[in-house]
């Protein structure tokens, strides 16, 4: 997966942990969405995952990704604690976390956060234009925006009944 953006929170044992497990899951076919450890005093490692094959995930495919994860962390430990393991997959108002998702979500209502204020604004919500260079495009309420890649903390579909209705017809 490699250094992933940088809304990923990419730090010591999450990159580390991406890095472990990334390959041995996409032999599998899957991908991994996100890798996120949270929680101080029992932290909770979430490990996002999707199929490749634009399958739903199913809790089968969950409790494989599971037992694989925690087979390949018991072997290098990366968290010093104990922690809980948890394997989900993004749902229909998944989080985008990797360029691609920009354009692979176009049309689309999305909410963006970024680190530093834009404009004076932190929150921008609209319909996902994509990806440009190294800006994201999205359409909001009073115009379009061009917001750079790098700039983005956080970033999310919103629930619609159009996105329900794009996922009910499996695209």
């Amino acid at each position: 997966m490699g250094p992933g953006p940088t809304f990923l929170l990419v730090v010591g044992p999450i990159e580390k942990i991406s890095e472990m497990i990334t390959p041995s899951l996409e032999a599998m076919g899957y991908e991994v969405v996100r890798v996120l450890v949270s929680g101080n005093r029992s932290p909770t490692l979430q490990i996002m995952v999707e199929r490749r094959d634009d399958v739903s995930m199913t809790v089968d495919d969950c409790a494989e990704v599971s037992r694989t994860v925690s087979a390949l962390l018991d072997v290098e430990d990366p968290i010093p604690t104990a922690y809980r393991l948890e394997v989900s997959s993004p749902g229909i108002d998944r989080p985008l976390t990797k360029k691609t998702d920009f354009d692979r979500f176009a049309g689309f209502e999305a909410r963006l956060e970024t680190a530093q204020p834009i404009e004076g604004r932190r929150r921008f919500q609209g319909r996902l234009v994509g990806l440009d260079g190294e800006d994201v495009r999205i359409a909001l309420a009073d115009g379009e925006r061009r917001i750079a890649y790098d700039a983005i903390k956080k970033a999310k579909l919103v629930l619609t009944d159009e996105l329900l209705a794009a996922a009910r017809r499996g695209s």
